[in-house]
């Protein structure tokens, strides 16, 4: 008998009727001679409502008591799956993430999973139940209720995975798994059959919604096959493993998008030893991440210096960039969120000319003006204005023919 976890997202969850139908899958899973452990995200949008509503409340709500709030959504799915399959005559059991042994670190709205004890699950399925746990969430060792960041659930489950030893995870969404581009936006996206860790990774970091990115990141760690399929279809979906054959396709795997972009220019800093440290250290002391940076060349000892930030982390990094800019006598502090990151991604890349030239090319026949790049091995991103965003993918999908390309 296999152990197998699968997820299910909010929108195969949004109703009475989805979620009887996420039970009859369920159920199917445990026909087979399997047992289950399915996690669960939030019904539909509740967790943008519970945002919402946080904020009429309070315009910058207290992060430990937005997280017990979040929560709440996961806790809401995970019991109304555990009754539909009740009423389906299979014997089912609800767990939170406390529950479930998921202990975090203490950084609210984003908490990192510091180790599991599926003490709990593990006793719930000897005795044949089906264990529904809910997602994004878990407990501090001070037994405060944290939350993993938007899409935590698919970390949630690749991490139940790893440590129940499942035979698979098989993450469950509105999509037939992984696409060329957000097919929405280019409706001759291909879906890819398989891909490998490295490249997804790189997709769910740079825009790519099907997957979490520390999800992917956990799989490649220990091995973890991940399977990426629709909760509506029996159409095979995209596994995501190790191993893929690079020679045989194009080098170019898919194209991301994300607007969740900020861009800080901190203008007239002096050039000098320990200053960017000090900037970036700040941030880091207040936990957030930086992406691309640029620092000009110095004029008269003074520089700009610019870098980007999620346009959700935007507030509080200038309320940290502020007063150090002041201390260090920088002239001016500025931002903007009218922006956007397009990135190329594929692994036989780093080892082929022109891609970048070729990237370039393509924006600049759009008239697409470049404001940022950054590189790493398998990925080329611009930063761009945020109203040519879906002109730029649709044009670099046919630029690389992805559309062409057998996936």
């Amino acid at each position: 008998m296999a152990l197998i976890v699968q997820k299910y997202g909010g929108s195969s969850l949004a109703d009475a009727d989805k979620i009887k139908n996420v039970a009859k899958r369920i159920a199917s899973t445990k026909e087979k001679g399997n047992d289950v452990v399915a996690v669960v995200s939030a019904m539909g949008n509740t967790t943008d409502n519970l945002l919402r509503l946080a904020q009429q409340i309070h315009s910058e709500p207290d992060e430990r008591e937005v997280d017990v709030l979040l929560s709440t959504g996961e806790i809401i799915s995970a019991t109304l799956v555990a009754m539909a399959l009740r009423s389906l005559w299979y014997d089912a059991v609800s767990l939170s993430g406390a529950q479930a042994g998921i202990f975090t670190d203490k950084i609210h709205r984003r908490a990192r999973i510091s180790k599991i004890e599926p003490e709990r699950i593990l006793k719930e399925l000897k005795s044949g139940k089906i264990v529904i746990v809910a997602g994004f969430q878990g407990m501090t060792l001070e037994m405060d209720t944290t939350t993993l960041g938007r899409g935590g659930s698919d970390t949630t489950a690749v991490a139940l995975a790893i440590a129940l030893h499942a035979g698979a995870c098989h993450i469950y969404t509105d999509v037939e798994g992984v696409f060329t581009a957000d097919p929405r936006l280019v409706p001759d996206a291909v879906k890819i059959n398989e891909i490998g860790y490295e490249e997804m990774l790189e997709l769910a970091s740079y825009g790519s919604k099907v997957m979490h990115n520390r999800a992917v990141e956990l799989g490649e760690i220990y091995s973890m096959p991940i399977l990426v399929a629709s909760s509506f279809t029996e159409n095979p979906g995209t596994l995501i493993h190790g191993g893929i054959p690079m020679e045989i396709r194009n080098k170019v795997r898919g194209i991301a998008q994300d607007l969740n972009v900020a861009k800080i220019t901190i203008l007239g800093l002096p050039d000098k030893p320990g200053v960017a440290a000090q900037i970036f250290q700040a941030l880091a002391d207040a936990d957030i991440s930086v992406d691309t940076i640029v620092q000009n060349a110095s004029v008269n000892n003074l520089a700009d210096l610019t870098f980007t930030v999620t346009r959700t982390d935007l507030s509080k990094a200038l309320r940290t960039i502020d007063p150090l800019a002041k201390k260090l006598k920088a002239r001016e502090c500025k931002s903007d969120t009218n922006l956007g990151k397009v990135s190329i991604v594929g692994s036989g890349m780093q080892n082929t000319p022109g891609y970048a030239a070729k990237m370039f090319t393509t924006l600049s026949a759009e008239n697409i003006n470049i404001q940022l790049i950054t590189t790493a091995e398998i990925r080329i991103t611009c930063i761009i204005e945020e109203g040519m965003m879906n002109k730029a993918v649709q044009a670099l999908h046919k630029a690389f023919e992805l559309d062409k390309t057998a996936a």
